[in-house]
């Protein structure tokens, strides 16, 4: 059986992952899964990723949640463009997050874009969520 959106899944995996206060949670690998979570790394919203193969070469990504002191998790993500409804900006649409508190991710022909350098590159695109 098929996933129809295997970006929410893999947001969901992180959301409860947090909030059961786990240390890591694996997803299925795929090149677009790949630049987000480097994106999320590089954002500070998670530790760090690795990716890692089985028997069967099935890539799966492990991701490392971080929490802050009280051991609460300090990554929300909500999808935006969804596969019922895609949402496409243009660079001067694109919207800032909580004030410039969180990013907006989005899918751009220069490839996976946060909010800030898609505006640098001068290019729009879909915006697939936002993280704060």
């Amino acid at each position: 059986m098929s996933m129809t959106d295997p970006l929410a899944d893999m947001f969901s995996r992180i959301r409860n992952g947090s909030k059961e206060k786990f240390e890591k949670v694996d997803v299925p690998s795929s090149k677009m899964k790949r630049e987000i979570v480097k994106i999320l790394k590089d954002e500070g919203f998670i530790k760090n990723f690795k990716v890692i193969t089985d028997d069967l070469k099935h890539e799966m990504i492990r991701i490392f949640l971080k929490y802050d002191a009280n051991k609460k998790g300090i990554i929300h993500i909500k999808r935006i463009s969804k596969p019922g409804r895609r949402v496409y900006m243009g660079v001067d649409r694109i919207p800032s997050v909580m004030s410039a508190l969180g990013i907006s991710i989005l899918s751009t022909p220069k490839g996976i874009l946060t909010d800030k350098a898609a505006r640098e590159a001068n290019v729009g695109g879909e915006v697939l969520c936002y993280v704060w």
